[in-house]
């Protein structure tokens, strides 16, 4: 075995700094993560169970194997905008019946469970994850529909909602609609495209229109349960599959129906896996508070994989860029770790290489983040920067194995691309508390901006006002550091989730088994030209 050494001094001042810094950002995590938990807060949780009705976590702790995790995806949805954190829905990987799912559920207690922009974003998330990684789709409904007021931003590319029922269903994976609540309008659809539907007696309420719209539309008087109750769903018109008598009911034959799917991952469970042989508890106090600061990737390599054994690429080559094999709970991966932050020509070219190696063994990536980007100058660029950049670039974006991210430290610039950020499709991306993320760094921007506006102004024969520039400077400064932090950018779902560097190796676990549930299969050949 080439067990990783460790060189971590948990004695020394810079690691209690590094710990201490990480532990005041996961406090201030945690107290984000509490406003998207707390829904719609003690008065609507209040009435919600005050009508005999589950809140939404609780139906999916119900609807998981017991003792089994889940795996929440996107928590800090809508984060900094007008709508709820959280944006009024929980998504997620768990497992019913020994089966990996991807579940869903309105959280009725935010506006009726009523779908916002974010709402909406976060959904198709969870619909690209379920196709990507074949998993079969489990949807807890309790929902007004659109919130009105941001219709505009809803209607149009909500539609693609329902199209990712109707495609999943073609591409056999198995979609199962459970109805708490509410499902009207364009909600309807849920139930009526999925293959699985159950209802619930004197609660599911599934309908285009309600009694107030078809009076205003054909004069017609009606109620809610010969409309759209369960009942009738489940006698007259045949929208329901199942009818259940209340909600536990209704999450106990749910997990039935998964249990009959007789649902097979492509790929066999490896089986137990021996842990890394340091404490993931020192994970803590790797990555520095300022992220010009170097830390060695390889301290975290080791304490998420296997054993902490790692068989390195091209170790003495490009070494700005850590490259290597490893397994992670039983599943092989590639790794990519950013070393100093910069990449060189030699690091490009050897990701390259390293992609396509992955490719032609059908093994996944992993892309662990600390980059500032690639290497600017006359000397480099000269030397062909952009070529090799473009090289790695190419590679990643063609590259057909599944691909993780994690953001450990700075993700700035094309380096962000390189290392396979959101816009190069990763399976899965999550950031550290600890990691940053923009088009350069505050002090850089800031300072190209006032670079640019002093040769305007001497280019026009106007003096400088200096003092006007210090406070320009300052407020860009600020704008971009409050744009570059993890919480914003999850805000926004550009990525998955802002996890406990701890968690990293349980996170990265589940995602691996999810992904697995596909088949894993690379690029043959298919890479754009490469330049040389």
């Amino acid at each position: 075995m080439t067990v990783l050494p460790t060189a971590l001094d948990t004695n020394s001042p810079e690691y209690a700094s590094n710990r201490a810094a990480m532990a005041e950002k996961l406090a201030e995590l945690e107290t984000e993560h509490a406003k998207a938990l707390a829904g719609g807060g003690e008065k609507y949780v209040a009435r919600h169970r005050g009508r005999g009705k589950l809140p939404a976590r609780e139906r999916i702790e119900l609807l998981v194997d017991p003792d089994t995790p889940f795996l929440e995806l996107s928590p800090l949805a809508a984060w900094g905008s007008d709508y709820a954190v959280g944006a009024s829905l929980v998504t997620g990987i768990g497992v019913i019946e020994g089966v990996e799912c991807l579940i869903t559920a309105n959280d009725p207690t935010v506006r009726g469970g009523a779908s916002n922009p974010w709402t909406l974003k976060k959904a198709l998330r969870a619909n690209e994850i379920a196709f990507a990684n074949r998993l079969p789709c489990v949807s807890l409904v309790e929902s007004g529909g659109a919130d009105l007021p941001s219709q505009k931003e809803i209607f149009i590319p909500g539609g693609a909602l329902f199209r990712d029922i109707t495609r999943l269903s073609a591409a056999q994976i198995p979609t199962v609609a459970v109805v708490f609540g509410n499902s009207t309008a364009g909600g309807a659809y849920v139930p009526g495209m999925s293959d699985h539907t159950v209802m619930i007696k004197e609660q599911s309420k599934v309908f285009l229109g309600g009694p107030p719209l078809v009076k205003m539309a054909t004069g017609e008087e009606s109620d809610d349960e010969s409309l759209g109750g369960a009942e009738m769903h489940a006698r007259t018109s045949g929208l329901a599959d199942h009818f259940a008598v209340d909600e536990h009911d209704a999450i106990r034959q749910a997990r039935r129906i998964v249990a009959r799917l007789n649902w097979r991952k492509a790929h066999p469970d490896p089986g137990p896996a021996e842990p890394p042989k340091y404490d993931e508890d020192e994970l803590l106090g790797i990555v520095p508070d300022d992220l010009k600061a170097p830390f060695d990737p390889r301290e975290v390599i080791a304490r998420l994989v296997d054993g902490s054994d790692f068989d390195a690429f091209k170790p003495l080559y490009g070494t700005s860029l850590v490259t290597g094999w490893a397994r992670l709970h039983g599943y092989p991966v590639g790794i990519l770790a950013n070393a100093q932050g910069v990449l060189f020509s030699e690091e490009s070219q050897k990701a390259a290489q390293f992609i396509q190696l992955a490719n032609q063994r059908d093994i996944p990536l992993l892309f662990l983040h600390n980059t500032t980007g690639y290497m600017v100058g006359k000397e480099y660029e000269q030397g062909g920067i952009i070529k090799h950049g473009a090289m790695m670039i190419n590679a990643v974006a063609n590259s057909r194995v599944p691909h993780l991210s994690v953001l450990m430290g700075a993700s700035y610039g094309a380096g962000h691309y390189g290392m396979c950020g959101r816009a190069y499709d990763p399976r899965f991306l999550f950031a550290w508390p600890s990691s940053k993320s923009a088009v350069m760094g505050p002090q850089q921007l800031a300072g190209v901006l006032s670079i640019v506006a002093r040769a305007s102004a001497a280019a026009k024969g106007q003096p400088y006002d200096d003092e006007a520039d210090a406070g320009l400077r300052a407020m860009v400064e600020q704008q971009i550091e409050a744009e570059s932090l993890p919480v914003f950018l999850s805000g926004r779902l550009y990525d998955d989730g802002v996890i406990d560097p701890r968690d990293t190796r349980t996170v990265l676990g589940m995602c691996l088994s999810a992904i697995h549930t596909a088949p894993v299969e690379g690029a043959r050949g298919g890479f754009g030209v490469f330049r040389m």
